[in-house]
């Protein structure tokens, strides 16, 4: 972390440097690119410290166990899971072609009245 800290001093430090030149000739090419390049590392500076900044929340969070889903968790056993073919068992894969075969089903045609009009 030390590392981090001083990069980010050194950093922070050369860019108000190249601003404050900048600023005192804002035509100067030469100054404006060397603003643009110190603005570039001070990027990277703070992406590595935000970086740095996960991985400390990550290792602090590990005690507590993610819990499992429950649509994952739910009606999967060890035998019918079927991994290497999509983790559906038999019944799982027969239960859904009902439900999708009664969905193509024509519709009954309407009952005539039977007041005997028709």
């Amino acid at each position: 972390m030390d590392e981090i800290k001083q990069r980010l001093e050194d950093t922070s430090a050369a860019c108000v440097k190249t601003f404050v030149a900048w600023r005192g000739d804002e035509k100067n090419n030469e100054a404006r690119t060397e603003l643009q390049e110190a603005i570039h590392e001070l990027r990277k500076v703070a992406s590595r410290l935000e970086i740095e900044l996960a991985v400390s929340d990550r290792n602090n969070n590990t005690s507590k166990p993610i819990p499992i889903p429950s649509h994952r968790s739910h009606g999967r056993s060890a035998q019918g899971s079927n991994e290497g073919t999509g983790g559906d068992s038999k019944d799982e894969a027969a239960a859904r072609k009902s439900v999708r075969s009664g969905m193509n089903r024509k519709k009954p045609a309407p009952k005539k009245a039977a007041d005997g009009n028709s």
